[in-house]
């Protein structure tokens, strides 16, 4: 039996949630953590959460999110999570709750069904071989997971490839060409660091040319509240940035993103940028930095000369509805 959501269920699904999700990477919830990633988001909605029962045990958990305000909010619905007990995990009950999940995006008018870096519920997973060092975020469906080759069958496209990555920041050392880059960079007026945000012009610009709404978001914020952040500026123009620099309570570095204006590539600044937030990171004591790059991304290269590797991959997936 298939039952939209009743608070009833919570304790159920964060038992199923405990022994099925967990063993693919995920993090362990509790009552307050379910709270914080599902019940209390702006964006859960009742009838967009199932749970798939046997007599009286939950065997099945799906949640999904809708919101105009979203990327792409206004035609998509966000996959969150399927998650099924072992002796419950056919390819029948995944698909009663994908369905489910594709019928109530629908209902409310959407055209496509994605599962991406944008869904503003994000689920914690722990980094392969390390001591339970976590990433606050799935960017997508793990392609090591049982989701990802149902999602595949049921015409779901894979339309790029996140790769997860990790360093223990005791690890990291400036690359000894990044002292050459920066006395060249200097040389042509461009200074980069962590630099008093009041003396660096057209920030705002600098991330309307960028175009990534979270960082259009979460940049500024920063800045108004006194949260450093690496920047580059050319003659006191914004020419790019990297962070925040944040050391969360877990040890990890939080990591927002990095971006050089388009009319300032070229420069070498996304290293600096990038080197000089590792370097300010080790400096706050923070223990470890993970991020999650497209695998084609030329960042991907500034990742690995700082020692990053590549610890899991996902898939972002969407399917015309």
């Amino acid at each position: 039996m298939l039952s939209t959501w009743e608070d009833r269920f919570t304790q159920a699904v964060i038992s199923l949630w405990n022994a099925e999700a967990v063993q693919e990477g995920y993090k362990e919830l509790t009552d307050q953590t379910f709270r914080q990633i599902f019940r209390s988001s702006p964006y859960f909605d009742p009838e967009n959460t199932f749970v798939l029962q046997d007599g009286n045990e939950v065997k099945g958990f799906a949640c999904g999110c809708t919101g105009d305000d979203l990327p792409m909010g206004d035609i998509a619905g966000y996959i969150t999570c399927i998650v099924l007990a072992k002796d419950s995990s056919t390819e029948e009950n995944f698909a009663v709750m994908l369905e489910a999940l594709e019928q109530r995006f629908r209902t409310l008018g959407k055209k496509q069904a994605e599962v991406l870096f944008f869904n503003p519920m994000r689920l914690p997973w722990y980094i392969p071989d390390t001591p339970k060092h976590e990433h606050n975020n799935a960017p997508g469906v793990p392609v090591d997971g049982t989701l990802f080759p149902f999602l595949l069958s049921r015409g779901y496209k894979e339309r790029s490839r996140q790769e997860a990555m990790y360093l223990p920041l005791a690890d990291f050392v400036v690359p000894e060409e990044s002292r050459a880059k920066e006395m060249k960079a200097l040389a042509e007026g461009y200074v980069v660091g962590l630099l008093d945000p009041g003396s660096v012009h057209d920030v705002s610009d600098l991330l309307d040319r960028l175009n990534n709404p979270l960082w259009s978001k979460e940049i500024p914020e920063c800045l108004r509240d006194g949260v450093p952040v690496v920047l580059a500026a050319c003659r006191g123009q914004a020419a790019g940035f990297a962070g925040p620099v944040i050391r969360q309570e877990n040890g990890r570095g939080y990591f927002t993103g990095m971006g050089v204006h388009p009319e300032h590539e070229g420069h070498g600044l996304g290293s600096l940028l990038f080197f000089k937030l590792c370097d300010a990171f080790q400096d706050i004591g923070t223990d470890y930095m993970s991020l999650y790059t497209g695998e084609t991304n030329p960042a991907k290269r500034i990742y690995e000369k700082a020692g990053f590797r590549t610890v899991r991959e996902f898939a972002v997936m969407r399917r015309e509805l």
